[in-house]
């Protein structure tokens, strides 16, 4: 009953030379079954009707994706919203996915690993290391996961124990000093007892050069350190499994790249090799303080599959997870403080300790009508320590700089120079309660009807105390950019009650479901037409510049109806596997935030900005013609629009006009590739190569910050002997050399430029016991 089928699909990239080798083999070949966990329980992926992508640990290694941050290599619909920290990064799916600096916000895209939910978005971006399968599941997925997957699910299950000893070790290195390390040992324990051990390290310098000081120092890089250990026992009526984790990121990422003019001064100011107007090629930066984030996660997840009957089965699921994260912020992005352009640095820590529990009875599948039904109980308690520095001056005792033309705040003139600064402490508490079921029911081999209902309740609350900005240096009141004048608690003459602290509490229940009609003309062909009711929970716009009572009225929770239509087919003697879904997704209230200025300083804001509306299709072909060689495209059109903005005018929200594109939400995505396997003189030869194109998307409502199309090549050739005990694989990324940007916000000012941005070449050296 234990879940460690081994998924083998390969998909990578059409190439002539594949084609010619196609016709230099006969030997025939199939698309391989993949069987998946989509629904709670193991199923062939293509009997479940739900638009899937399903990626094994293998594939995710030869498409060198190590976390969920480039995701979107393996999975055309899905964009990743690369921020400043883990902690304000997301996954967005369909286009749609709340994007928010708020600790009592859920993300749109649920991540769940083990069968534990996570809390906050940035615990998913842990490195991706000796994975079974990752499943992502689009559109809303409210019934059977439940919470915040209003947009999707991306489902990751660990690789587990084995019945035989297996070691296998791994090294990665690729241009700019990228190191990445890994070793597992896997074997019996006893009877019915196995496990494994996995451990790894990575590094990389950095792919931006930061000048300030002539230090010339690689930021945008990692340090990442972990393992897990998983134990399993399995008798005959039941499955056990625990697994203990510890992961480390000390990152020095993400700084924030200017990309255009910011006029003369602070052009010179900045002293950037070929200027400040390189856009997406730019890759200085001059600040005099390093962004950075330090990331600390462990957990406990123990699960369990219990045959009541001979027709019955109890799965529970009990999970904890804590994690911390701390960051240090640029936010002027200039090498000091000037007359007229100040300099702001922020410090912040959120932590985070998360307790749930799931249990579910599952009845034979196999029967005319089989079932599920469970509960599930779930808290987390975030905490939040936020401080803004500023400095800044309107005049200066020191001499114009005839370098540059500016002239330089004195630090040590504390009448001319002020330091405005403040701290926020924030406390949020929520909680989620569940009841739900799916049954199905066959009318005949080729009909079936599905219906599933969920009862949900959640609990908030939150305490945010600030006081208002003062001078660090003589604690008198004073403001500056991103450090507001007013207390939490709001001043009296604008409704406030005048205090330092704000508070408040909301709860809501919801009644979610789906229903889905299912038709097998064939054992190789199935079609699908689904209801599903989403549901995300209501949050509150908790961050360093909360003011009540606006910020402390909740934001309402979020509904959706979702309508998908599918086929999922495999023909020509099941050498060709093609699965297509239309969808149509409209929510209610939706969660958004953007980017509004307080003092100069760009900040954010959650708001319930209306109606959108996503709508489009999803294709995924694979074809194995003959026994080695195998091709795959995808390809993912999502017009994912706002069909009715709802501003509130006292958050000083953007007009985002009806029909005006969602931020993140390219319109269409699609990747070609394909793998060939071949005996080579003794040896066995690997060829892969992907391609990937994005549309034009936006950074942001109103559609603002535009991020141009872009598309990535990448192609690598290994070589092991018979066995495959041993492989050199070399890697050659971004072939094209195509630059892009992940987030452009003010014009350019501000951009995140990811690795993947620039060609770049590197080797793998696996070897396996």
């Amino acid at each position: 009953m234990s879940v460690n089928t081994r998924i083998t699909l390969k998909t990578l990239a059409v190439s002539a030379s594949s084609l010619a080798l196609m016709h230099a083999a006969p030997a025939m070949a199939q698309v391989e079954t993949i069987i998946v966990t989509a629904q709670k329980v193991e199923e062939n992926v293509q009997d479940v009707p739900i638009a899937i992508t399903a990626v094994s640990g293998d594939r995710l290694d030869q498409a060198v994706v190590f976390s969920l941050e480039n995701i979107s290599t393996v999975v055309p619909s899905v964009t990743f919203r690369k921020g400043t920290t883990s902690a304000n990064s997301a996954i967005v799916m369909r286009g749609v996915g709340t994007i928010t600096f708020s600790v009592a916000a859920e993300p749109s895209v649920s991540t769940v690993v083990d069968g534990v939910v996570l809390s906050r978005s940035g615990q998913a971006f842990m490195d991706l290391v000796d994975i079974e399968r990752l499943e992502v599941l689009r559109g809303p997925q409210g019934t059977l996961f439940g919470r915040n997957a209003s947009a999707g699910v991306v489902n990751i299950v660990s690789r587990g124990g084995s019945d035989e000893f297996e070691a296998e070790g791994r090294v990665d290195w690729f241009e700019g000093d990228e190191w990445r390390l890994r070793a597992a040992l896997a074997g019996p324990l006893g009877e019915g007892l196995t496990t494994r051990v996995t451990g790894f390290y990575g590094s990389f310098d950095g792919n931006i050069t930061n000048i300030n000081g002539g230090r010339n120092q690689q930021v945008n890089g990692y340090e990442h350190y972990g393992a897990r250990g998983i134990l399993d026992y399995e008798s005959g009526s039941s499955d056990l499994r625990l697994i203990a984790d510890y992961f480390r990121a000390n990152d020095d990422c993400c700084a924030d790249v200017t990309g255009v003019s910011r006029g003369p001064v602070l052009d010179a100011e900045l002293g950037l090799p070929g200027g400040s107007a390189l856009g997406v090629e730019q890759r200085f930066i001059n600040h005099n303080l390093v962004t950075e984030t330090r990331d600390k996660q462990w957990s406990i997840t123990g699960s369990g599959n219990f045959d009541l009957t001979d027709t019955h089965t109890l799965s529970v699921v009990l999970g904890y997870r804590n994690w911390f994260n701390r960051e240090l912020r640029e936010g002027d992005f200039l090498p000091r403080a000037i007359v007229g352009t100040a300099g702001l640095h922020d410090n912040g820590e959120v932590r985070t300790e998360q307790v749930s529990f799931e249990a579910r009875v599952a009845s034979d599948q196999a029967a005319p009508f089989f079932y599920q039904v469970g509960v599930f109980a779930w808290q987390s308690d975030n905490s939040q320590i936020f401080t803004r520095r500023n400095i800044t001056c309107a005049r200066s005792t020191l001499p114009v700089d005839p370098a540059t033309g500016a002239r330089p705040c004195n630090v040590a003139d504390t009448v001319n120079t002020i330091f405005p600064t403040a701290t926020s402490f924030s406390d949020v508490t929520s909680q989620n309660f569940a009841v739900f079921g799916q049954a199905t029911y066959r009318f005949t081999d080729q009909f079936s009807l599905t219906g599933g209902l969920r009862y949900t309740f959640d609990d908030l609350e939150f305490t945010h105390t600030r006081a208002p900005g003062i001078n660090a240096v003589t604690g008198l009141p004073a403001t500056g950019p991103g450090v507001s004048g007013n207390p939490a608690g709001g001043r009296i003459v604008s409704g406030g009650d005048g205090t330092n602290t704000s508070s408040g509490s909301t709860d809501t229940g919801n009644l979610s479901g789906r229903a889905v009609l299912q038709y097998e003309p064939s054992k190789d062909v199935m079609l699908y037409g689904s209801y599903t009711r989403g549901y995300k929970g209501p949050a509150f716009n908790v961050f360093f510049n909360h003011t009540a009572p606006t910020n402390a009225i909740p934001i309402e929770e979020e509904l959706s109806d979702a309508f998908e239509i599918g086929i999922k087919s495999l023909f020509l003697d099941r050498r060709v596997q093609l699965n297509v879904a239309a969808f149509s997704v409209e929510y209610d209230g939706f969660q958004a935030n953007n980017f509004v200025l307080l003092n100069g300083a760009v900040v954010s804001n959650l708001t319930n900005a209306g109606t959108v509306k996503s709508e489009g299709f999803e294709a995924d072909l694979v074809i194995a013609p003959i026994k080695g060689l195998n091709f795959r495209a995808s390809a993912a059109y999502a017009d994912a629009r706002v069909k009715e903005f709802n501003p509130n005018p006292a958050t000083n929200a953007p007009d985002a006009r009806n029909g005006t594109q969602l931020p993140l939400a390219p319109k269409f995505v699609y990747t070609i590739g394909g793998d060939y396997e071949t005996d080579v003189g003794g040896f066995r030869m690997y060829l892969n190569t992907d391609y990937r194109h994005t549309s034009r998307q936006f950074s942001d409502l109103g559609e603002q910050g535009v991020i141009d199309p872009y598309g990535i090549w990448n192609a690598s050739i290994g070589f092991s002997d018979s066995e495959d005990m041993y492989r050199l694989t070399f890697h050659a990324r971004n072939i094209t050399d195509n630059s892009y940007v992940l987030l452009n916000v003010s014009a350019g000012q501000r951009l995140q430029i990811p690795r993947d941005a620039d060609r770049y070449f590197g080797v793998s050296l696996r070897a396996r016991l």
